[in-house]
């Protein structure tokens, strides 16, 4: 699983994967929807899917002796761990605006979402509808990825609606305040995305793993 993981991440995830974890830094723009920036990391990973076809990177890889579930465990593996490093980068820009930034104007007056807990807990969320959606729709056939990709674009941005709406309703402008003051309330909001995640995707990759063994390649 280990040599699965490494073949993912050396040979089947394309540099432009890795460079697109750069519109983690989307964190600081004032004045723009800022959950883009995870959306971008996603379009990234997706990248690697749409080489993989070219180079029929997944008949390969079950040619080797490995499981057919060690194949999907790999694909959900590698997606992973890319976006937990964009989590991390997310989280120390967030750190960055909360802890020195909050006070600027152009944050302070900013309408749209903020960076801090909330924000990180809708990034996870995002990375928790790929993984389900378009990776967990690729392997119903391991090999078409138009209409699962096309289906996490919409669910992708109605997140993004979603967590620029809430915080303008009644009673939840706590939400989207910056500083440490509302922090204890923000922070199990995080907690509970961070639950539905990795529950969501443990969830996927099983569904997957059956999925493909029942695949004829």
């Amino acid at each position: 699983m280990k040599n699965l993981l490494c073949k993912e991440l050396r040979l089947a995830t394309p540099l432009l994967t890795f460079l697109f974890l750069g519109f983690t830094a989307m964190t600081f723009i004032p004045g723009y929807p800022i959950l883009c920036g995870a959306f971008f990391v996603c379009f990234g990973i997706f990248q690697s899917y749409q080489n993989g076809r070219t180079d029929n990177d997944i008949l390969y890889t079950v040619l080797l002796p490995v499981k057919k579930s060690h194949v999907v465990k790999a694909k959900y593996a590698a997606a992973a761990a890319v976006e937990l490093t964009a989590f991390c980068l997310f989280a120390v820009f967030t750190c960055v605006r909360m802890l020195w930034l909050s006070d600027s104007g152009v944050y302070k007056t900013n309408v749209l979402m903020g960076a801090n807990p909330v924000f990180l807990a809708f990034v996870l969320l995002i990375f928790t509808a790929f993984n389900v959606v378009f990776i967990g729709g690729f392997f119903k056939t391991a090999y078409n990825f138009g209409k699962p990709f096309i289906a996490f674009l919409v669910m992708s941005f109605l997140l993004i609606g979603l967590g620029e709406t809430l915080h303008h309703l009644p009673g939840l402008g706590w939400l989207n305040e910056l500083g440490l003051d509302h922090a204890g309330r923000q922070l199990p909001v995080l907690l509970a995305a961070a639950v539905v995640y990795a529950a969501a995707t443990a969830a996927s990759c099983r569904t997957a793993q059956n999925r493909f063994e029942k695949i004829d390649l």
